[in-house]
């Protein structure tokens, strides 16, 4: 029974024993270790993809920067840090105003009066303050003019703009993207509007079109989209409108043709008439002034004939 148990553990024995048994073992480890490796890492590469392809999924409709999103969703505020203790110096020219309000609301410089295309703001105390960015957006003018103190121009989505005039110490540069809130720049003076003292004139712009800000104050930055294309449907209505009565004009000259014609048509029959009837006017009025005269003809000649019969 010993020697029977001996035999297997004596040729494993003898298998190490041999100069190729340690390499074997190695090699088969190694082929095991990288099977092992590989395996894992085949998936590992799935879930990453499938994670990728959801990913893309779940994000390929939103290929618009956050920051022109997030604009068109925005509030419009004041560019002021507080609007409560802030007053408006000179309102919007608005064309539908009272002519009272339309009177307030021109510029008079150089002997000439300009309407206001936007709003001149100040503060009740008369002192400078930090103008902030009504919207987000991109920052597409800086321009320095005296005339008009200065200008920033902030670009939005849908052809929005937003105007800063009458500012100083600018804190912005073109090609910058500012957020909503942030200062830009300070509120200084301008030639153009004196009277002002220190403020900030701000315009809304749609496709260059000037709007009355505070149409837009505290009110999300697609009103102005939908406020501009409802005028623009009363507009095209009221053209409609305005051209409807030409057609029926047309219409009615078309109508009235047949009539002007059958007047020519009597304007021509009624001078057949009127002269047939001046002729037989005249027919008659040479007969009877023919026949005067044939009759005083007559008794002037009988009464020759007498005279000289009683002379002989």
């Amino acid at each position: 029974m010993r020697e029977e148990e001996k035999k297997p553990t004596s040729t494993i024995r003898r298998i190490l024993k041999q100069r190729w048994a340690l390499s074997a073992i190695y090699i088969a480890s190694a082929a095991i270790i990288l099977a092992a490796a590989f395996l894992l890492q085949n998936s590992f590469d799935d879930s990453a993809k499938d994670g990728k392809e959801e990913s893309a999924e779940t994000g390929k409709n939103y290929d618009q920067p956050s920051v022109e999103v997030n604009s068109n969703l925005e509030t419009i505020k004041m560019p002021v840090a507080d609007a409560d203790k802030s007053v408006i110096k000179k309102q919007f020219y608005d064309v539908n105003a009272d002519e009272k309000a339309q009177e307030e609301a021109l510029v008079f410089y150089n002997n000439r009066y300009e309407q206001n295309k936007g709003i001149d703001i100040a503060m009740e105390d008369g002192k400078s303050f930090d103008v902030k960015a009504s919207l987000s957006g991109n920052v597409t003018k800086v321009q320095d003019d005296a005339l008009l103190g200065n200008l920033v121009e902030v670009e939005h989505e849908d052809g929005v703009v937003t105007r800063y005039q009458s500012v100083k110490d600018i804190k912005v540069a073109v090609g910058d993207k500012v957020k909503q809130g942030q200062a830009i720049a300070t509120a200084g003076k301008s030639q153009i509007n004196e009277e002002a003292g220190v403020h900030v004139h701000f315009e809304i712009r749609k496709d260059n079109i000037a709007l009355n800000p505070l149409d837009f104050v505290d009110k999300q930055a697609s009103a102005i989209q939908s406020a501009t294309e409802a005028k623009g449907s009363e507009l095209e209505d009221s053209a409609n409108k305005e051209e409807t009565p030409a057609v029926e004009g047309s219409e009615a000259d078309k109508e009235e043709t047949p009539a002007v014609e059958e007047s020519e048509t009597g304007t021509e029959e009624a001078p057949a008439v009127d002269e047939t009837d001046e002729s037989t006017d005249l027919e008659s009025g040479t007969d009877e002034e023919g026949s005067i005269p044939g009759e005083d003809t007559t008794e002037e000649s009988d009464s020759l004939k007498d005279s000289l019969n009683q002379s002989n």
